[in-house]
């Protein structure tokens, strides 16, 4: 057990020095093993738990160095470095233009004179082996993404050094690496939708904790101070080894510790859980508190059922940036409601709802169900539901082009579950059936 702290003591050291280390710094195991007197293993598992966090990074032909952590999801925007990844490519000069944000892209797929109008400062022309179509988009100011593997000469190579524009050569074709940057900058979208528990973490103070041979008295004295019910409780490496609330220590005399009262063992999220998956966890497990850790179990926070209900409304208020197949999906359905107000809804099978055979996908029909139910179960209670269980029979084939209507029904609803019944139909026929029980995020 003593070693085992001693080797959690030294990678933390480890990543601490890294973090000290210049933006720039080149980083190398054996360097950094000899540096701080550790094996070259545990000086490995230290740089890649730096690329984890985002302080380092490995270039081809450069090796691993220090940069600038980048704040998670701050823009949906690209910059040249990100292009290079993105289309596998190298950089032919320019180096010093890779931090540069990308504007736009336009495809040089017309004469030279014809390009400069749609070229300007930030923008990327993606085109073949053009030398003249490189310079001109160098001079206007704009980056160059050369497809098919070609190079270009050694003058414009100077020139976008001089200017401190990047040229990048991709071995993919014009249309591919435009499919590429597009397939991109739709993934940022939609994790800049998607909330982190580190997002909310990152806006809130220090969070107050408790050990184990605290007292009684000590927990009242911080709940006083704080106006909190609920303290996480940590060993002296900042672990946590348990959590222990107000109605705890009712029973604890003031001078007693803690440690007996305390809940053992509690659930606990990471920093990159979403919020979506916090709020289902607190309430599949009926709790209201949730400490944060890091990687070596350490406290970085605490989050309460409030605080990520609250951040989740505020989420849904923003506009939607970006679309999940769920959405893609849910997106060729109309809501309407029949003669007694009940939600009902239909549209069209679509052939990127198909399977090979021509008929809806099973897992298309149980997404579509599973969306009607949760938006029938938001609009009979207000409240948000995850999905709890579900039992699904598929009847007929429902081909290509068919009209379809989705209608829920709902069973029994409570404070706590909605169970619906879903029924999916093609004309006079039903096609498929589920039977669906939803628990409330807002009430555990």
């Amino acid at each position: 057990m003593e070693g085992h702290e001693q080797a959690v003591t030294k990678h933390e050291q480890l990543l601490q020095h890294i973090e000290q280390l210049k933006v720039g710094t080149k980083i190398s195991v054996r360097k950094l093993a000899k540096e701080l007197s550790v094996s070259e293993g545990t000086a490995y598992r230290a740089v890649k738990e730096a690329e984890t966090l985002g302080i380092v990074i490995t270039k081809e032909r450069i090796g691993t160095v220090r940069v600038e952590k980048k704040p998670r999801n701050i823009t949906d925007q690209l910059t040249f470095a990100d292009v290079v990844d993105i289309v596998e490519g190298h950089v032919l000069g320019g180096n010093e233009g890779l931090s540069i944000t990308l504007n736009k892209y336009v495809i040089g797929a017309m004469k030279v004179d014809a390009m400069a109008r749609y070229i300007d400062m930030g923008s990327l022309l993606i085109v073949g082996n053009r030398e003249n179509a490189h310079s001109l988009a160098i001079e206007h100011g704009a980056g160059v993404l050369i497809t098919g593997g070609f190079g270009t000469s050694r003058e414009v190579k100077s020139l976008a050094d001089r200017l401190g524009l990047p040229i990048i050569s991709s071995r993919h074709d014009t249309f591919t690496v435009a499919s590429m940057i597009n397939r991109a900058i739709f993934d940022r979208l939609i994790k800049k939708k998607i909330m982190l528990v580190e997002d909310l973490v990152s806006l809130k103070s220090k969070p107050y904790s408790l050990k184990a041979t605290s007292t009684a008295e000590d927990f009242r004295r911080v709940a006083e101070r704080t106006g909190a019910n609920s303290f996480p409780v940590t060993d002296e490496w900042n672990r946590v080894l348990g959590i222990v609330s107000r109605k705890d220590i009712e029973s604890v005399e003031p001078g007693q510790s803690i440690e007996r009262a305390m809940v053992r063992s509690p659930v606990t999220a990471g920093m990159l859980t979403s919020l979506a998956s916090a709020a289902q966890i607190m309430t599949w497990e009926g709790i209201d508190f949730l400490p944060v850790v890091d990687r070596n179990r350490k406290l970085a926070g605490v989050l309460t059922r409030r605080e990520v209900l609250q951040a989740m409304r505020d989420a849904r208020e923003q506009s939607s940036l970006g679309e999940t197949f769920d959405h893609l999906i849910w997106n060729g359905f109309a809501e309407e409601r029949d003669a007694e107000g009940r939600l009902f809804f239909h549209g069209f099978i679509t052939p990127q709802m198909a399977t090979d055979l021509g008929t809806i996908s099973e897992g298309v029909m149980t997404s579509v169900m599973m969306q009607a139910a949760l938006r029938m179960a938001k609009d009979h209670s207000g409240n948000d539901y995850v999905v709890d269980n579900m039992s699904t029979y598929f009847i007929r084939p429902v081909q290509i082009e068919d009209a379809v209507m989705v209608m829920p029904i709902v069973l029994e609803v409570g404070r706590r579950i909605c169970r619906l019944e879903i029924a999916i139909s093609h004309g006079e026929q039903t096609v498929a059936k589920a039977m669906m029980t939803l628990h409330s995020i807002e009430n555990g």
